[in-house]
């Protein structure tokens, strides 16, 4: 009787692993079918073919705690968790190797890890772990992973996000990141027409421990890689703090110049001719400029908040830019077209160029890619040498490479060429006016603050962004943040010396009026 009730215990077991078997069978047959996908490059329903590979992991049956199953460039883990979990620390070191990985990976997740499920739903938790060791699924606009790898992690009820204690995903490697920019980023759904996603880097922090280790550190679970983009000229880490200090003292003097020189004009109760609005307009965008800078690195790491903010940014920055450009034709019609310049409605048009094709141009992009704004990643070289390598400093602003050539890029130099094109000709005709004439020489003196005071108008200085590369860079670092953290102040120097000149203007005229009353 004994042996029958052995016997039956046997088979009863051998049943219920033939069931286990045959249930985790179904997320490795999910798993050959999206590497056979990527063998005949069929990109179909990827994201459902993924999905199917989530869902038979979180609701397969296996024995013991955990479940790992490979194919030649997947892995994929499970594991039972309970609301008394405490951590959990996986290492490729400690796994089954896979073929397709070649160097080292590990992911470390946190004990709150669990918490806001066991509040809601105080019952067995399974953590299933994907890493994909080709970047053949995650395809996205001129993006470059390191090592092609892609860790993913996905927790049962609920999704896991803002984290008080950050998942760390480590990515080791074998190369030299010199000339990159290395940044982690997350696979976010639904945020490309022509992809199933895009990498952003929105709740992700990028570190680099040594120099073969990118250490990310999330606040959510998602798919994470390490985006790789080619950055010609990385900035010394050393010289961030000057160069970050230079910026906050001369934008803040801009901010409050540019306030005061607004309010001076409105406070003078004048109608003004075209000039003046013009430069009051100038003044608006500058300082929507400093403001929407200052703030910039502040919110880095707020979401949507920061994918405003650079869009405000890039506004701002067209509209300064459009302004100066202005600037430069209005002196062009004061030289040429010095009495016959009556325009219909001049300032209106004005103001819809200046405001108005920088505001069609940043909605344009945000209908069509609105991943084009959010945190941008400025490499930061560390030229001592003493083993932290490249590091990261993000700022809200344009994240695409062919936006920045082309509407930071591009528009900055075609209105630096014209205004520079129209500098020439006004000193052309202030020196023609001159040798018609004995100068004094405080007449000279005053020409000569007259020329620099238009060279800072018309902002010649921003030429300096082209500058950036070889022997140039340090310098052309200093100099660029010096003259345009304090633009708005040079505005407003030249706005009180054109203020002083009139008020004098008024003055000889009314002696003159005077001294002619008084003559007999």
């Amino acid at each position: 009787m004994d042996d029958h009730r052995v016997f039956f215990l046997c088979l009863c077991l051998m049943i219920a692993h033939s069931d286990t078997v045959e249930e985790s069978q179904e997320p490795l047959s999910w798993m050959k079918t999206l590497e056979m996908m990527s063998r005949n490059r069929n990109v179909t329903s990827l994201r459902g073919l993924i999905r199917g590979l989530e869902c038979s992991l979180l609701n397969t049956s296996f024995g013991g705690k955990n479940l790992t199953l490979q194919t030649h460039s997947i892995q994929t883990l499970a594991f039972k968790l309970g609301c008394d979990f405490t951590g959990l620390a996986l290492s490729s070191a400690t796994l089954e190797r896979v073929p397709q990985a070649s160097v080292p990976h590990a992911m470390q997740f946190p004990a709150e890890l669990t918490q806001n499920a066991c509040r809601t739903r105080p019952r067995e938790l399974r953590l299933i772990c994907i890493y994909f060791f080709t970047d053949y699924f995650f395809q996205s606009i001129n993006s470059s992973l390191l090592n092609n790898y892609v860790l993913g992690a996905q927790l049962s009820h609920g999704h896991v996000n803002n984290l008080s204690e950050p998942i760390n995903i480590s990515f080791w490697h074998n190369r030299s990141l010199e000339g990159y920019t290395a940044t982690c980023v997350f696979w976010k759904e639904g945020a490309s027409k022509d992809h199933w996603g895009v990498w952003s880097p929105e709740g992700c922090r990028t570190e680099q421990p040594s120099p073969s280790q990118v250490l990310c550190r999330c606040n959510h679970l998602s798919y994470f890689a390490v985006l790789m983009q080619l950055s010609p000229a990385p900035i010394p880490a050393e010289l961030l703090a000057p160069l970050t200090y230079i910026s906050l003292v001369g934008c803040s003097i801009s901010v409050v110049a540019s306030l005061l020189t607004i309010l001076l004009h409105f406070q003078a109760r004048k109608q003004g001719d075209s000039t003046t609005h013009i430069h009051m307009n100038l003044h608006a965008s500058v300082l929507l400029l400093n403001v929407a800078f200052l703030l910039s690195p502040v919110l880095a790491r707020a979401g949507a908040a920061c994918t405003a903010l650079a869009a405000i940014l890039h506004f701002a920055l067209l509209s300064c830019l459009t302004w100066m450009a202005i600037e430069g034709f209005n002196l062009y019609l004061l030289l040429v077209r010095v009495y016959n310049i009556y325009i219909r409605r001049y300032m209106l048009k004005l103001c819809a160029v200046g405001w108005g094709v920088p505001a069609l141009l940043v909605l344009l992009l945000l209908v069509d890619q609105n991943s084009v704004y959010g945190p941008h990643t400025i490499p930061l070289f560390d030229s001592w040498g003493n083993g932290t390598g490249f590091q990261n400093h993000s700022i809200c602003w344009v994240r695409s490479r062919w936006v920045h050539n082309i509407l930071v890029m591009g528009y900055g130099g075609l209105t630096s060429l014209f205004n520079l094109v129209v500098l020439a000709w006004a000193l052309r005709a202030v020196r023609r006016l001159r040798t018609q004439e004995k100068v004094p020489g405080t007449r000279a003196c005053r020409d000569s603050v007259t020329v620099l005071g238009l060279t800072m108008l018309l902002g010649t200085t921003w030429a300096l962004a082209f500058f950036s590369f070889g022997v140039f860079l340090l310098p052309q670092l200093f100099l660029f943040t010096i003259f345009n953290s304090l633009y708005g102040f040079f505005l407003f120097l030249w706005f009180c010396s054109q203020k002083c000149r009139s008020e004098a203007e008024v003055e000889a005229e009314m002696e003159a009026f005077s001294s002619s009353q008084t003559m007999p």
